[in-house]
């Protein structure tokens, strides 16, 4: 099930936001930020130019938030080394997006940012 238009532009604010305060102006050319909404999945990757200059940017993973339309909370994920989506441990859902963007942003354990 996709998330309600309302919910939609809520989060694509939020996630804007979040991805424009990460990373300073004067480095965007060298690492960005991004993410992907696609039906009621979240995905926050980090994209950095190739090394030899040229073709298109490599995204690594960060996060992914996953809408449970049942209970109605959000599910964290993050990637391990092979790219496999993990639930994380330390607090698996809530009902506010808001609160799990907060927890990858603090990355207590190094899941999120390495």
């Amino acid at each position: 099930m996709a998330l309600s238009e309302f919910e939609k532009k809520r989060i694509e604010k939020l996630f804007t936001d979040y991805c424009e305060n990460k990373v300073p102006r004067h480095v965007r050319d060298q690492i960005r930020v991004e993410f992907q909404i696609r039906g009621d999945d979240v995905k926050l990757f980090e994209s950095r130019p190739p090394w030899r200059g040229g073709g298109d940017w490599i995204s690594s993973k960060i996060a992914r938030f996953k809408k449970d339309h049942k209970t109605e909370t959000w599910l964290l994920y993050w990637a391990d080394r092979n790219g496999k989506w993990r639930e994380y441990p330390p607090l698996p859902f809530h009902a506010k997006i808001e609160k799990l963007l907060a927890e990858v942003e603090k990355n207590e354990n190094g899941a999120f940012w390495g």
